[in-house]
């Protein structure tokens, strides 16, 4: 029985092929049947890509390349869980036989499994419960991390209120090399910074992390396949490792952690139990002294102690620290708007995305820094995030024609366009631009006047600015009046100059009509 995978999911299985595993071991480490796993390493081998170049494909090609299926038919299932549950019922009744009931099912199911499919869904439905083992845990193979049911105290300076905060533990089962650190709460940023730290403590990477089912590590606990929070998930993509969730109310998976946990409240909080501190990072100060002490101690039964295992054997096999540290994601859907932009509630701010894609519906995935958009896990848009609320984010090859041009409004521009005209049009072009106070007005009206040209052609709009600003009256209206009533065509540059001159002389005393009201 095939499980649906995500590409997340995928390049776990590739990843730890790579690093040697087993097909039993990787479903074993992930909680896939092996079988899942047999059928993807075949697929992988049988592509056109190698196992490296696959892992780095971004989620929409691996996707792609290998779309994601089931092969459950329900309606079959469920008439065979529901006959299990008569099965289960009569199982401790005497003379009861699975094969008495499996050939009472095979005469009325419609399309009976056969009987070794019919066990092998009773036991994973009811499972036996199977004794506790020693587990020989190879070096650098995982790192298993918990929160301490028990919380640390600081104190507010200004109120004198306890605060409690969290403490997290993190432990190699090999060496046993232990990491603390004190915390204020048990959520995901928390717990990825918690983990972040521990991999730099131990200046390496393990093969897999093993949390518990953590609300901030595991969006839906399973026995068989636990759904990993997503910003987890990238976190162990980034830093190449996998995580391997324990299985729910199953203790002994991590019984070493368990165990570090007792012996940390013993090592370290019976220490700090008379101590007062004031701030997280005093106390991780105290912590760091007191774990120090703690991972030195010699182990009772072994000439060493857990950092001198740790220095000597298990360090070695640890994988390299990525470059960069990983930057906290969070996400967010968004439409893309009609102009263009997605609204990013954090901030209350608008980001651009190729037009193209106005309508559709997109995944946003921001940092403290960067804002990503994707559409189809394909990512669309990348920019610098902008504090700012209410602002507009605009990378200008994401516009369209129209509107790249619209963002280029500006005086010199439209000089340019008038320009193109006649002189006469760049007059009245320049006396529009600086006859307004708000420039996107007088943009607007110089807009209007040079798009006439399509209308009347450049020759009539050059001739009717000439008679506007021989009148006074250039605007945008008188323009477009003078060439609709062909007052530009009426040859009032071929009349005399004398017939047109006032018998009245110019002269500086002479007072307008409006002195004797």
């Amino acid at each position: 029985m095939a499980n649906a995978l995500d590409p997340m999911d995928l390049k776990q299985i590739i990843r730890l092929h790579l690093d040697g595993f087993s097909n039993r071991n990787i479903g074993a480490t992930l909680g896939l049947s092996r079988n899942t796993v047999n059928h993807y390493i075949k697929r992988f081998k049988a592509s056109d890509y190698t196992m490296e170049a696959l892992l780095s494909f971004d989620q929409g090609a691996l996707l792609a390349q290998f779309p994601a299926y089931t092969t459950i038919d329900n309606d079959r299932y469920n008439e065979l869980m529901l006959y299990f549950e008569g099965v289960n019922k009569a199982r401790n009744h005497p003379g009861f036989t699975f094969l008495h009931h499996y050939q009472e099912y095979n005469q009325t199911a419609k399309a009976p499994y056969s009987y070794t499919q019919f066990m092998e869904h009773y036991h994973r439905r009811y499972a036996h419960i199977k004794g506790s083992m020693k587990l020989e845990h190879d070096p650098a193979k995982e790192m298993y991390i918990d929160f301490a049911g028990k919380k640390l105290h600081i104190v507010d300076r200004d109120t004198g209120e306890l605060v409690p905060v969290e403490v997290f533990i993190a432990i190699l089962p090999h060496s046993q090399y232990t990491y603390v650190s004190a915390c204020r709460s048990q959520k995901r940023e928390d717990l990825i910074g918690c983990c972040q730290r521990a991999l730099h403590f131990y200046g390496g990477v393990p093969k897999a992390i093993v949390s518990d089912n953590l609300k901030s590590a595991v969006n839906r606990a399973s026995k068989y396949e636990p759904q990993i929070n997503r910003t987890f998930k990238e976190f162990a993509h980034h830093y190449n490792c996998v995580i391997n969730p324990t299985r729910s109310y199953a203790p002994q998976d991590k019984a070493l952690v368990e165990n570090a946990v007792h012996l940390v409240y013993q090592r370290i909080y019976y220490p700090l139990r008379e101590m007062t501190f004031f701030s997280l990072a005093d106390l991780n100060r105290e912590i760091r002294r007191l774990l120090e002490t703690y991972n030195n101690l010699l182990f009772q039964r072994k000439e060493a102690s857990r950092k001198e295992l740790f220095q000597s054997v298990e360090r070695s096999y640890l994988k390299p620290l990525s470059q960069q540290p990983y930057a906290l994601k969070n996400y967010r859907r968004a439409k893309v708007q009609k102009m263009g932009y997605v609204y990013f509630s954090p901030d209350k701010s608008y980001y651009s995305v190729p037009y193209r894609y106005i309508g559709k519906h997109t995944m946003i995935h921001y940092t403290q820094s960067t804002v990503e958009v994707y559409y189809n896990h394909q990512r669309i848009a990348l920019h610098k995030r902008h504090p700012a609320k209410g602002s507009y984010i605009t990378n200008k090859d994401h516009l369209s024609s129209t509107h790249k041009a619209y963002t280029q409004w500006s005086p010199e521009y439209f000089k340019q366009l008038a320009s193109r005209h006649g002189q006469h049009v760049l007059t009245c072009i320049a006396r529009i631009l600086t006859s307004t106070d708000y420039p996107e007005t007088g943009y607007r009206r110089a807009m209007g006047v040079i798009q006439l040209h399509k209308t009347y052609g450049s020759q009539r709009l050059n001739g009717a600015c000439q008679v506007a600003l021989q009148a006074d009256t250039a605007s945008y209206r008188r323009i477009c009046n003078i060439l609709k009533n062909n007052m530009d065509q009426t040859s009032l540059f071929d009349q005399d100059p004398e017939e047109d001159r006032s018998h009245i002389p110019k002269h500086g005393n002479i007072r307008g009509a409006s002195t004797y009201k």
